[in-house]
């Protein structure tokens, strides 16, 4: 196995293709307690508990995800920018390829199967691809505000976001303020800002705060990362290859949680009901929660300790 170790507890795999994977670990030892892969969302990366974790309301010692119990390995999606990585032929690869490439990884760290795959957003589509391309690998499947296809509404926004990317001036940050309307809410807007102004710049709060998510992605995430990410999550497909999805789900020995958010904008309740539904005509039973937020997309992470009731049944 060709590992290498960059800096701050991450590693790196050589894959067969010669594709750079990186990862951290946490936890317990993968080689022999049940394993946990987390998959990060667009603008995430590996750092999923810890002093920068991202998801630490559900992942550490004692929390629902339980370091003490499990091993929990994330890779980082190659081209993500996190390991200092970017990739110019992103555009040939799909959500797809970054489960197959995941696969392989943990399959060169010699793990043999997943106690759980659990993922939020792009990472929960990830996780879906992972299910449907590797059916017999995973024992649950759980994925957090996401779905196993990309919409036409999410087909219609990565592709807004490629034209801001390609001809603004300033690509990250428009292309982030646009994509804060598809993460939030109006009504968490209300809720937040009341068409209040800020005096000193004589801009509504909400402006102000949209220019300030802008400026704040530049600092930590390159261009060609950010265009790398947004194709995969475009490009989220179980069915791509011309099996139904009746067929795919029926093939999927993993158990499935699906946890909605029921004010989704980016993945709407509502494509998850459907997914329900027709796993269910075809004699698959789905464990489906829904997250009552009045926070939108984003409230997998603003209010992760909402999802951490929903894992007790899981993990205990």
């Amino acid at each position: 196995m060709n590992t290498t170790h960059l800096n701050n507890g991450i590693h790196q795999l050589t894959l067969a293709s010669g594709v750079k994977l990186s990862f951290q670990s946490f936890g317990q030892d993968y080689l022999s307690a049940p394993v946990i892969l987390v998959n990060h969302p667009l603008t995430g990366d590996s750092r999923v508990t810890g002093a920068f974790g991202w998801w630490n309301d559900l992942i550490g010692l004692g929390k629902s995800i339980d370091t003490r119990k499990f091993a929990i390995v994330s890779f980082n999606v190659p081209g993500n920018g996190f390991d200092g990585i970017l990739i110019d032929d992103f555009e040939t690869w799909n959500a797809g390829t970054i489960a197959s490439f995941f696969h392989e990884g943990l399959k060169l760290l010699g793990i043999g199967h997943l106690h759980t795959v659990i993922g939020g957003s792009l990472g929960a589509g990830i996780a879906w691809e992972m299910a449907a391309l590797f059916p017999n690998f995973i024992t649950n499947l759980i994925p957090v505000g996401g779905d196993w296809k990309s919409t036409d509404w999410m087909i219609a926004n990565t592709f807004l976001q490629k034209q801001i990317l390609a001809t603004n001036p300033k690509p990250l940050e428009i292309a982030r303020m646009h994509a804060m309307l598809c993460y939030r809410t109006p009504e968490s807007f209300k809720l937040r800002f009341n068409r209040t102004v800020n005096e000193d710049l004589g801009v509504f709060n909400v402006e102000s705060w949209l220019t300030r998510h802008g400026e704040k992605l530049t600092e930590r995430f390159q261009l060609q990362a950010y265009k790398t990410m947004n194709h995969v999550l475009g490009s989220i497909d179980i069915t791509r290859n011309g099996e139904s999805f009746e067929d795919i789900i029926q093939s999927i020995k993993a158990s499935i949680y699906i946890f909605s958010i029921d004010s989704d904008l980016f993945f709407p309740l509502s494509e998850d009901q459907e997914t329900v539904r027709r796993a269910k005509e075809v004699g698959v039973t789905i464990n489906h929660q829904t997250i009552h937020s009045d926070y939108g997309h984003d409230a997998f992470l603003m209010e992760s300790e909402k999802v951490v009731p929903l894992l007790h049944p899981i993990f205990n």
